[in-house]
């Protein structure tokens, strides 16, 4: 019964969350546009999964991926797996967390590869550009991206470093990636770097970020728990602008090689 309540008390926020847009759709659309709704019943079939949708979506952050990401966190950083020997004086330094980093960098590339709106995105990108970009090489690009981040991310709490030198050195790089990259990936790498922070990737980095800080000593998890999904949207971009520079780097050179 008290899974039966949590879920509908889910239901009605989510309900309360969403009526907001629905009011909006519908003011446009009887009051600006004045015309009826086609295909009203899909629209509330559709709009009702929606709502369920999102519903137990919520319920299944708060009662499996929340506390995924925190255990393995807590089970990755604790002292009897870092320091199996009885001998507790030994101080642990950053070295000693490369689980941790092996362990982001896998989970943020493979969330990230079954991210919804990121396979979007890439098949998007593959039609319009009529198979110029590659969608599952646009997904790699990013799915690596976003794997580099996040380990460098963890790195970032172990050591205690500035969460800004990070940002601030990362957008340096975008900003010279844009001025010599193809003007047509340009708009579609900046994307990319916001599709990636959706609801399979932010929910496990969040709590990875956040158990992380918790259970190493010295860390504040408000301070430092937070802060990984900044990785996440940033180096996708990089990663994006990079292998379109390759690209068009071994084309020319293909070019250039190619007997006339």
């Amino acid at each position: 019964m008290s899974l039966l309540t949590e879920v509908f008390d889910v239901f009605l926020s989510t309900l309360r969350d969403v009526a907001p847009i629905i009011m909006v759709i519908v003011f446009f659309q009887l009051a600006i546009i004045r015309r009826p709704f086609s295909h009203l019943k899909d629209l509330a079939v559709g709009m009702s999964y929606v709502i369920l949708g999102i519903t137990f979506f919520l319920v299944g952050l708060d009662k499996a991926l929340f506390p995924l990401g925190t255990v393995m966190a807590e089970q990755l950083t604790s002292s009897a797996f870092i320091n199996p020997s009885t001998d507790q004086s030994i101080s642990i330094a950053w070295q000693d967390y490369i689980w941790v980093y092996i362990f982001a960098a896998c989970i943020g590339f493979a969330t990230t590869l079954a991210e919804p709106s990121l396979i979007a995105v890439a098949i998007k990108a593959s039609q319009i550009s009529a198979g110029a970009i590659n969608a599952w090489y646009l997904r790699l690009a990013v799915s690596l991206g976003v794997s580099f981040g996040i380990a460098l991310g963890t790195y970032r709490i172990v050591s205690g470093t500035e969460l800004y030198l990070y940002i601030i050195a990362g957008y340096v790089v975008v900003i010279i990636q844009t001025l010599f990259a193809p003007k047509l990936i340009i708009g579609l790498a900046y994307d990319s770097g916001g599709v990636t922070t959706s609801t399979v990737t932010v929910p496990l980095v969040t709590a990875l970020g956040i158990g992380l800080a918790t259970s190493i000593p010295g860390r504040n998890p408000l301070l430092d728990g937070f802060g990984l999904i900044a990785f996440a949207s940033l180096f996708p971009i990089i990663a994006v602008l990079a292998y379109a520079q390759i690209t068009e780097w071994l084309a020319r050179r293909a070019n250039k090689t190619s007997p006339e």
